[in-house]
């Protein structure tokens, strides 16, 4: 069985045809019916490519032009949790499903989008740090789907030309273009470090068009001025400038990791950094050197607009609707000043009173790696986000 699809038309049963693989009907008297058509096996169905129009039938030798059609195509067989990697000319990206996942492609309104969630990786990153982790939640969470991306000038991603500036709002808008192509509706947006500000920017330049309500999880990042690292920590502007003064091409990862640890960056971060070097030879043939899958340039760019880009208006003037959650890793001090973690307390009381939400969460025993070093407790403290379409 190919699958079943139910269709919402301004006609009946009776003036509904099915024919050699081509779906039609045309309108009638009647309004509001129901017509269920069930596609046999040999039939060759694409839902996702499924349009229909006004077109002149004929029945029973009555020639009629056909009503518009509000309509829902609906796929029955589960991707059992299948990781779907595509390239869709914005951003590279994966989905990853839940085994009790269902698409469809809604054009009835009243028929609620599956639920969505936005996973944005940090500077220097990639969508495969999330992937563990989003495989996890699509597990305890069997109807969700995870769209984990590659950001500008990251990953895959690299390879798509941007036009400049690469900033914040930039890649926020890469995302947004993203989602309305793929046609999703994101409820829940998690953003680590630099992808927090980018989830934060997405709510400001597309309040209205999101839905309510959403929810905003921005991981171990304040809305405004970056804070240098303190003694003993790496620090992202130091490990750019570091990569850059690199060649294109070096000889093995191991020379990176052993370049980066004299330059005082932690092996744990130089061995996470090399993960972003890819051969730079034919793929069958054995590696002499490799390369950096990101835009070096570019990045130094996107994490100065970090450094620079303000979006404390969002917290404090959050829309309605809209559920900001900020989570503090315990041992990331030198990024909270006490005076944010009281300014976003104040927006706490302020949101409730115009009906959003501003929330402060403190992730134990975790550095800034919120997802490496205590990815039980972030998996905790993010269920309660999915847990009402659980």
């Amino acid at each position: 069985m190919a699958g079943t699809l139910n269709i919402s038309v301004c006609g009946c049963e009776k003036n509904a045809g099915f024919v050699a693989e081509k779906l039609w009907f045309d309108s009638c008297e009647c309004r509001g019916s129901r017509v269920c058509f069930r596609l046999c096996k040999d039939t060759s169905f694409n839902g996702k490519q499924l349009v229909l129009s006004r077109s002149t039938r004929t029945f029973h030798g009555v020639s009629r032009k056909s009503s518009p059609v509000c309509m829902t195509m609906v796929d029955e067989r589960p991707p059992l949790g299948q990781n779907v990697k595509k390239h869709a000319g914005v951003l590279a990206y994966d989905l990853v499903q839940g085994a009790l996942f269902r698409w469809s492609t809604v054009m009835d309104r009243a028929i609620p989008d599956p639920p969505t969630a936005v996973l944005l990786h940090g500077i220097l990153g990639a969508r495969k740090n999330w992937g563990s982790f989003a495989r996890r939640l699509a597990q305890e969470f069997p109807t969700w789907q995870f769209l984990l991306v590659d950001l500008r000038c990251h990953g895959d991603s690299a390879s798509i030309y941007k036009n400049a500036p690469h900033t914040v709002a930039s890649a926020a808008l890469d995302v947004l273009k993203l989602v309305a192509q793929l046609r999703l509706t994101p409820r829940v947006l998690v953003g680590h470090s630099f992808g927090g500000k980018v989830a934060l920017s997405m709510v400001d330049q597309a309040a209205k068009p999101l839905p309510r309500p959403v929810r905003v999880w921005v991981l171990d990042a304040t809305p405004g001025k970056v804070r240098a690292g303190g003694d003993g920590e790496d620090h992202p502007a130091e490990l750019i400038a570091a990569l850059s003064k690199m060649p294109k091409q070096v000889s093995s990862k191991r020379v990176v990791v052993e370049a980066l640890v004299q330059e005082g960056f932690s092996k744990d971060v130089a061995q996470w950094v090399v993960t972003n070097l890819k051969p730079a030879g034919p793929p069958d043939s054995i590696p002499a050197s490799f390369s950096w899958v990101f835009d070096l340039n570019g990045l130094t760019e996107m994490y100065k607009s970090y450094e620079e880009t303000n979006l404390w208006k969002v917290v404090e003037d959050v829309p309605r609707g809209v559920h900001v959650n900020f989570l503090k890793a315990e041992r990331s001090l030198h990024r909270w000043a006490l005076k944010d973690i009281q300014r976003i307390h104040a927006a706490e009381e302020l949101a409730i009173d115009e009906g959003g939400g501003v929330e402060m969460h403190v992730l134990e025993d975790a550095g800034h790696w919120v997802h490496a070093d205590n990815p039980d407790g972030l998996f905790r403290i993010l269920s309660s986000s999915f847990n009402g379409y659980k």
